[in-house]
């Protein structure tokens, strides 16, 4: 019996990439699967059952259970409406992988207000709403109960909102936000049995084999395979175990061999004045300090779908 036995998961943008190999995961641990994928190119245009349908079939052809979903992640109605799939199939819902998303790259002086704005949805909104539905579940659960029931959130940032990645000013945003809404989720559902932590994957997909990234992130003619998206999946499938009870408003980065938690953003010096802070104050404290910091460097942190 796996550790996911008799629990009943969902993962957005599950029909390719980091999404596929956490929903195949997920299921050979033995959860059943609500397979939620739109199935948009890696600029998130189009729309296409194929993906999602794909990987449900090689989850039923490896003897799990799954069914898909071809809503839009972002959209509040098809964001309930995807748990309200996995309720309808199975009675019950459990975990909630937060994956689909896009990027729209360009420098921000060249950035348009539609490729903020869609970029945002997709990853912040699209995190959100199915967060929010999951947490309305899973608190009305609790109640009618009498005590905490069990609820995982896994969500997917990326380490461009550590870097602040250059031409990615939106996507850096976002994921920036996922982590801060996870985080607060993490602390709001806790007495309801729900954990929620955000993971930062360095992996091969769609949009890191294309563009400036493309040869970064190729697959070795032989040898390990640094960048798979397979390496991933474990550590989302032991987030949504039963095992992972006291990791909560966690970020890890995760790639190859490699797992790194994260400290939570602290204070990093103090300045005090004797009087009133006056710019000639100010002067004095800050610029012996930041002379000491590192400059700031070009950087291009990639997308981790």
């Amino acid at each position: 019996m796996g550790v996911l036995e008799g629990r009943v998961a969902a993962v957005t943008g599950a029909g390719r990439g980091l999404g596929r190999v956490e929903a195949l995961e997920l299921a050979r641990l033995g959860a059943r699967v609500v397979v939620a994928d739109l199935g948009t190119d890696s600029r998130g245009r189009g729309h296409s059952v194929d993906a999602a349908e794909s990987v449900v079939d090689e989850i039923l052809s490896s003897g799990g259970e799954a069914v898909a979903h071809h809503g839009d992640a972002a959209d509040w109605n098809d964001a309930k409406a995807m748990i309200q799939r996995a309720l309808d199939t199975w009675g019950d819902f459990h975990i909630l992988v937060n994956n689909a998303g896009f990027c729209r790259d360009k420098m921000i002086f060249s950035m348009s207000e539609e490729d903020f704005d869609e970029v945002i949805r997709v990853h912040v909104k699209g995190h959100f709403v199915g967060i929010r539905h999951a947490a309305e579940y899973w608190r009305n659960k609790s109640k009618s109960v009498g005590s905490p029931t069990y609820g995982r959130i896994v969500s997917t940032s990326s380490e461009a909102f550590i870097f602040a990645s250059t031409g990615q000013a939106n996507y850096a945003a976002a994921k920036a936000a996922i982590v801060a809404l996870t985080g607060s989720a993490a602390q709001g559902l806790r007495r309801y049995g729900v954990t929620a932590n955000s993971v930062m994957p360095r992996a091969r997909t769609r949009m890191t084999t294309e563009g400036p990234t493309a040869e970064m992130f190729a697959a070795p003619e032989e040898g390990f395979d640094t960048f798979a998206p397979e390496h991933v999946a474990p550590l989302v499938g032991y987030l949504a175990s039963p095992a992972a009870e006291r990791s909560s408003g966690n970020v890890y980065l995760v790639w190859g061999r490699s797992i790194c938690a994260l400290e939570s953003p602290g204070r990093a010096s103090d300045f005090e004045t004797p009087e009133v802070w006056t710019h000639e104050r100010v002067d004095q404290a800050l610029t012996p300090w930041l002379a000491e910091r590192e400059p700031l460097r070009d950087s291009f942190i990639v997308s981790p779908m």
